[in-house]
């Protein structure tokens, strides 16, 4: 036999890393995406981020907060939406999204249960396609991967 020689332990271990290899693959390669209100052919690929996301946090349209995703149908579908303010110039005064000219970042309100007013969530959608979504008023920004 040729592996005579190497200790048990060894072996056991071997046999563990490559079964988890092959469940690994499996499951990675085969697995079906679950279902999400976002259209299979604007998807992201998994772990692949657009350019525009590129060294930002980014969300999965499908572990947004259905508020959130409630918000990005509307969009789609061009309204109506519920406040004012939805659909109005987002002024990127605090400089965290890539800089672009005025009028290039449009934000809408996400409902927050609970909340009296518009609350602090929101999703901030660019002219080139781009989506973002704060849940903290601006503080910080995740990219949408839809």
């Amino acid at each position: 036999m040729i592996f005579r020689n190497v200790p048990r332990s060894l072996l056991r271990l071997l046999g563990a890393v490559f079964l988890c290899a092959a469940l690994v693959g499996a499951v990675g390669c085969g697995g079906k995406e679950p279902a999400s209100p976002v259209a299979a052919s604007s998807r992201a690929v998994p772990g692949a981020a657009p350019s525009w996301a590129k060294g930002m946090a980014t969300v999965r349209v499908d572990a947004l907060p259905q508020q959130a995703r409630d918000v990005l149908a509307l969009i789609d579908k061009g309204g109506p939406y519920p406040y004012r303010q939805d659909g109005t110039v987002f002024g990127n005064f605090e400089k965290i999204l890539p800089k672009q000219k005025r009028g290039y970042y449009h934000e809408f309100t996400v409902r927050t249960p609970g909340e009296r007013d518009r609350g602090a969530r929101r999703i901030v959608t660019g002219e080139g396609g781009e989506f973002f979504y704060t849940d903290d008023h601006y503080d910080t920004f995740k990219a949408v991967l839809r």
